[in-house]
């Protein structure tokens, strides 16, 4: 196996930062130190794992319907020529019908130095064909990533530089 990334926490403060703008008030600000703190990096269940398990650094409750955006408090520095693509746990999209919003979220080696550190976010959905209340409780595995490498064209001139976050890139040519 290729040894290509390695994951981090976000520093305490971007985890604050994207915390309240989130979840404002209401999310629990005077416990935000202990959930920083709790914030667990992915890794493997098992060596045959494909996937890294991301866990929640908070309980989530979602009717059918409803999204929860879910600040992870982890980046990932990786090398170049290669992605991390985030997909829900299997199990969860199987019982619950919980899916990621944008369905699968690509994270970009060169996301790891955006403005807001590469913060991982996850917008889940509940989508409630099954009609059922999911309900997760801090710690859970509730995503998985799997690193991809990638290639280019032979004629690609991309030369555009990251400088923030979510769709700071759809604007390049």
């Amino acid at each position: 196996m290729k040894r290509i990334a390695k994951f981090y926490k976000v520093s305490e403060e971007q985890f604050a930062a994207d915390w309240q703008e989130i979840f404002g008030d209401g999310g629990g600000l005077s416990h935000l130190h202990q959930r920083y703190e709790g914030i667990r990096l992915p890794r493997r269940a098992t060596a045959g794992s494909a996937g890294y398990d991301f866990f929640l650094p908070c309980p989530i409750s979602l009717e059918p319907g409803e999204m929860a955006k879910i600040p992870t408090g982890i980046r990932v520095e990786m090398d170049e020529g290669w992605v991390l693509q985030i997909y829900p746990r299997s199990g969860l999209g199987f019982k619950y019908r919980l899916q990621m919003n944008n369905t699968v979220g690509i994270i970009d080696s060169d996301y790891f130095f955006s403005d807001n550190e590469g913060h991982i976010l996850v917008k889940m959905l509940n989508d409630g064909r099954e009609g059922k209340r999911v309900e997760l409780a801090a710690g859970m595995a509730f995503a998985q990533g799997i690193f991809m490498e990638y290639g280019i064209t032979e004629d690609d001139e991309a030369e555009g530089i990251r400088n923030g976050g979510f769709g700071s890139t759809s604007g390049s040519v």
